[in-house]
């Protein structure tokens, strides 16, 4: 089974605006990779190399008529903004063995530890949860609604209990923004206009939709649970998944004594053609780095993906400054004798002088800082000047953003007048 990957890499940043104003958030630096780099790597490791779409799009119908102009195949959806080290082929084996309609990858949500710059001291802002419920095997995907949407509480529907009597309802899970999708949902889209997220709506249709009953049904024209507070938006459309499926596949199945659930004699997958999965990472690493607390996360982990040497070949470091191994040191930089970092990233053509102490930080590209500052805690982005001496601890400074000598700053955002400040 082929599939085409497609990575999207529309999105804005908008709860990371003060990094992503003058530099769109694909092209932000992550260890000194841009963030990009790290789903195309992901692909590329897994053998996609040249067989991937990048789409600047975030409408999910224009998306999926790019798709379907370009591919006539099933797609791997990825979001530019995932650092994984999943295997793959845990999703992808998922989908290919029970010729699923969606298989997705979700892992534990994480804690951040580091404080953000600009946020000391401030209340932060609950997470809504989401309720994602699975069968025994912790595979097949039943139930999927965010907190936000339970005005009520947790109402599960019958059909679901009469097919799936035990089921895991689990909280504290990250949707990793990567799927695997019957080329039908593609088709299904593209006439679909209506749809404008695939997490927020086209996922949890997928979900909702296993267990209603077919629109090929003369008696089944709409969803009359008592439970379901209003119809389905696209219940007059169908997805063509619910009601094709290749012959050899369904005559295997016939004649199969396997069943993927226990507790009646029911045939396989209850006779249902729209099926969901997901695969749930215990271990390992899955970021998306949507915000700046986990674009500082990022930033401190993604070294121990890789065993790139921790200072480029090109950078010129003194003799006589001390840079920690828990650091990188980016490309054409210039670190000055006297001058101590650790636990840091500097990015591209950065200038270090002489004295400075840098600590928990990341310097983006092109950034000058001035002899004898001290930055902790801080994110300084591109081209911005730190002044002689300066003292900047949690800070943020904007990109070409120049810093008075002598300065001291605690706790502050430091961007243009003509620019969003929102963390």
């Amino acid at each position: 089974m082929e599939l085409q990957a497609v990575l999207m890499a529309a999105g804005g940043g908008s709860r990371m605006m003060d990094l992503t104003y003058n530099t769109p958030k694909p092209l932000l630096p992550v260890g000194n990779r841009p963030l990009i780099w790290y789903p195309l790597n992901l692909l590329e490791r897994v053998g996609f190399e040249g067989k991937h779409s990048v789409i600047s799009e975030n409408k999910p119908s224009k998306v999926s008529l790019k798709v379907k102009m370009i591919s006539t195949t099933d797609i791997l959806v990825v979001s530019c903004d995932l650092i994984t080290d999943v295997a793959l082929h845990e999703v992808v084996d998922l989908f290919r063995a029970h010729n699923a309609t969606l298989s997705m990858l979700m892992s534990k949500v994480h804690e951040f530890t580091e404080t953000v710059p600009g946020q000391k001291g401030k209340k932060k802002a609950g997470e809504q949860r989401d309720f994602v419920g699975v069968d025994v095997t912790g595979k097949r995907l039943l139930f999927m609604a965010n907190e936000a949407d339970l005005e009520e509480g947790l109402v599960l529907r019958k059909s679901i209990m009469r097919k799936h009597p035990r089921m895991l309802i689990k909280t504290g899970l990250l949707d990793a923004h990567l799927y695997c999708l019957k080329r039908s949902v593609v088709d299904f889209l593209v006439h679909n206009k209506s749809v404008t997220s695939i997490r927020g709506e086209l996922v949890p249709y997928l979900v909702r939709k296993q267990f209603s009953k077919s629109l090929n049904s003369k008696n089944a024209t709409e969803d009359t649970e008592k439970n379901q507070k209003q119809q389905d938006a696209h219940h007059n459309l169908e997805l063509l998944s619910t009601s094709k499926e290749e012959a050899l596949l369904q005559l295997a199945r016939e004649r199969s004594c396997w069943n993927d659930h226990r507790g009646d004699m029911s045939e396989a997958y209850h006779g249902g053609k729209l099926r969901c999965y997901v695969h749930i990472m215990e271990e390992g690493m899955c970021y998306r780095v949507n915000t700046l607390a986990a674009y500082i996360e990022a930033n401190r982990v993604v070294p121990k993906l890789f065993e790139d040497p921790p200072i480029h070949p090109t950078a010129v470091v003194s003799e006589r400054s001390l840079v920690g191994s828990d650091s990188i040191i980016g490309p054409i930089c210039q670190i000055s004798e006297k001058t101590s970092i650790k636990r840091s990233n500097v990015g591209t053509s950065s200038t270090i002088k002489e004295k400075v102490k840098i600590t928990n930080s990341i310097i983006m590209n092109g950034v000058t800082i001035e002899e004898g500052c001290n930055i902790q805690g801080s994110v300084i982005c591109n081209n911005a000047v730190i002044g002689r001496g300066a003292d900047m601890k949690y800070c943020l400074v904007g990109s070409g953003q120049r810093i008075e000598p002598e300065a001291e700053r605690t706790n502050e955002v430091i961007v243009g007048s003509d620019q969003l400040m929102e963390i």
